[in-house]
């Protein structure tokens, strides 16, 4: 049975409908990736599932005792909150059944046997939601998602407030993990992560989180690691594929082609029909003719098949740039740091070495706030470094992408706008209204859309048409910050395409980026930033670098283990080789009794153990009346519950004494 399922889903927007007719079922443990260009309807098919749009026709069933939880982009969060706070109060509902218990707790103080056997009741029901949401081990789930998605513990007492946006963003997807519903809707989770982030979700997803998933994403690789089904939203319908990103993406092609053949034989057949229509319309066949072009229009009308979505990516002619020198970027001993919010120094990178030569094609990596850009901007010679020398290539033409797109003119249409970047970039060229047409639909801006002024684009549109007149604008070394921050997946695999050398880019290119697809498709070579100012240089891909990464931690994690177990066998020979010797000793040393010398509990008399029986268990009922006070001070219970433990402890050879002594003096 489905935990959700949207049925016969229509949604309109003023006069262009977005969803027409669909339909989606999620089954319990379900892991869905949903995929399909901006603007295509993915996003507004989680709103739907989750009850924040209501669509004009249609309905959402979710199962009784189920809840949907979907992660917001803009989440609303207390800004007087600590950043651990605002992750808490995923559990706000927990801590009400603690007050809940609480007070029944109170009650059965008073109650009636009739009244205490109802309390009881209640009791070990609440009892049992509490253990099932997690009880009183929250503290150490909301610290493993928190540094999870890559928050530190003196992040922790951050107010909400003086969060960025990118960090609210991690916060609210660790607050809605933490609350742990039965179906999960998020729309691009991976937005404000880093690579670390992006892997530590994908294992979080795949091995421990118990519902089901129904995730927007341009993260391809998330995609292939989590997933097992793949819904394409394409021309307000719903596609269903099995299997991942990259078995999606062989069965869309096989599916294109089919309808491909198909369109283009019922084409045939159409032209075939007219052209007996147009030659026997006058003759002795016009009868024939009249009756087979009321067929041809019914079936025109009724059997039309839709002629599938582009298969082939245009084929570019990129101007040439000029050939820069052989040594691009040389590096030696580049150090970098600056002061925090705290004044203390916070080193980027030290004694980083690199030299990237003509045609290498490099990728910036490391966790967020590492110093990717700032590295890029000291090689520039835009930032001063603190020691090291740096030095620029010779007849380099530099593109550079950032992550902020000013001195746009919003007024400017598409095309024209491409018109005038390789006018302006490339001296003696003059791009004709076709070929920037071209150029605009290979980065798969469509007719109409290539006529839209700037200022009315999305950001992911704005980007693409950004990378359009830079990729073309003849330079010979490309810096690209983020260039897929707000491309689909399409406009992504665009961008691999054109950066390729056989796409026609023969340039030098650095990228910075998250994107391990991305990364794996373009670069050969790394610089990899630990974010503790330590710097790796790496020739190779993302995915090599990262398997050799992983060897080396089972490597390091396996000598670890062997050092401590052979520390724990040397331990343990020590303390037998004590406990040999001690016998030994004892033996050779004269009994001071016939009968052993008296332990401590021996020489006490009964009264003081009756006194300190008495002292223990007294303060055993005290400690289980505070117990009820301190649920939500996890520092104080297992203070506190320590002590019981330790009472308990003494209190046992204690009573086994004084009964020992009370069967004697029977005797």
């Amino acid at each position: 049975m489905s935990v959700l399922a949207a049925t016969n889903i229509r949604v309109v927007y003023g006069s262009r409908i977005i969803l027409d007719g669909v339909s989606i079922s999620i089954e319990p443990n379900e892991r869905i990736g949903v995929v399909g260009r901006n603007g295509a309807g993915k996003s507004t098919l989680l709103k739907v599932m989750a009850g924040l749009i209501k669509p004009d026709e249609g309905f959402i069933s979710l199962q009784r005792g189920s809840r949907a939880g979907y992660l917001h982009q803009d989440p609303i969060l207390e800004p007087t909150d600590t950043l651990r706070e605002a992750a808490e109060r995923a559990f706000e509902k927990l801590h009400d059944l603690h007050e809940e218990q609480h007070k029944i707790y109170d009650k059965m103080a008073t109650a009636t046997p009739e009244q205490l056997e109802k309390l009881m009741r209640k009791q070990e029901e609440i009892e049992r939601q509490i253990d099932a949401m997690g009880g009183y081990a929250i503290d150490h789930k909301i610290d493993q998602i928190l540094h999870g998605l890559g928050f530190t513990d003196a992040q922790f007492t951050i107010p909400v407030s003086g969060l960025s946006g990118g960090q609210k963003g991690r916060l609210a997807l660790a607050k809605l993990l933490l609350e742990e519903p039965d179906v999960l809707l998020l729309d691009e989770p991976t937005n404000h992560l880093d690579i670390d982030g992006r892997l530590w979700l994908e294992q979080f997803l795949r091995e421990e989180y118990k519902g089901a998933v129904v995730v927007i994403s341009h993260d391809r690789y998330l995609l292939d690691n989590v997933v097992d089904r793949i819904i394409e939203t394409e021309q307000c319908r719903l596609i269903d594929y099995p299997g991942n990103y990259a078995t999606f993406v062989e069965l869309r092609a096989e599916r294109r082609m089919a309808m491909a053949r198909a369109f283009e034989n019922q084409q045939k057949k159409f032209d075939k029909e007219e052209q007996f229509v147009l030659k026997y319309k006058a003759g002795q066949r016009a009868k024939e003719a009249r009756g087979r072009a009321t067929k041809l229009a019914r079936a025109r009308r009724d059997n039309q098949l839709e002629r599938p979505v582009e298969l082939a990516n245009f084929k570019m002619e990129l101007p040439k740039a000029e050939r820069s020198g052989d040594m691009v970027f040389a590096a030696n001993g580049l150090s970098k740091q600056y002061t925090n919010d705290n004044g203390e120094p916070k080193v980027l990178f030290h004694d980083l070495s690199v030299k990237i030569s003509r045609g290498e094609r490099w990728a910036i990596i490391g966790p967020n706030g590492a110093g990717k850009t700032t590295l890029v901007r000291c090689l520039l010679g835009q930032i001063d470094i603190d020691n090291g020398t740096s030095k620029l290539g010779s007849n380099l033409k530099i593109g550079y992408y950032s992550q902020n797109h000013a001195g746009l003119d919003p007024g400017k249409i598409v095309y024209r706008y491409l018109q005038d970047i390789i006018a302006k970039e490339v001296p003696g060229v003059q791009m004709s209204e076709q070929q920037a047409r071209n150029l605009a639909g290979a980065f798969l801006f469509s007719g109409d859309e290539q006529q839209r002024e700037l200022g009315t684009l999305s950001g992911g549109e704005r980007s693409r048409a950004v990378l359009a007149g830079l990729i073309s604008s003849a330079k010979n070394l490309l810096i690209l910050d983020e260039p897929t921050n707000h491309l689909d997946i399409s406009s992504a695999e665009r961008l691999e395409d054109c950066l390729s050398v056989e796409g026609g880019y023969e340039g030098t290119l650095i990228l910075i980026s998250h994107d391990r697809a991305l990364i794996d498709s373009t670069c050969d070579h790394l610089v990899v930033l630990d974010g503790k100012g330590n710097a790796e240089i790496f020739h190779g891909g993302y995915t090599e670098w990262h398997e050799k990464h992983q060897e080396r931690a089972k490597e390091i994690a396996s000598a670890e283990a062997e050092a401590k177990r052979r520390r724990e066998d040397a331990e343990k020979a020590r303390n037998r080789a004590a406990e040999d010797k001690k016998k030994q000793q004892q033996q050779k040393k004269p009994a001071s009794s016939p009968s052993g010398p008296l332990s401590k509990l021996e020489r006490m008399k009964t009264e003081q153990i009756e006194t300190r029986i008495e002292q223990i268990q007294s303060r055993i009922r005290q400690i289980d009346e505070q117990m009820g006070d301190v649920w939500s001070n996890p520092t104080k219970a297992q203070k506190l519950g320590d002590e019981r433990s330790a009472l308990s402890s003494e209190l046992e050879p204690l009573e086994f004494e004084w009964s020992r002594r009370a069967e004697e003096a029977m005797e």
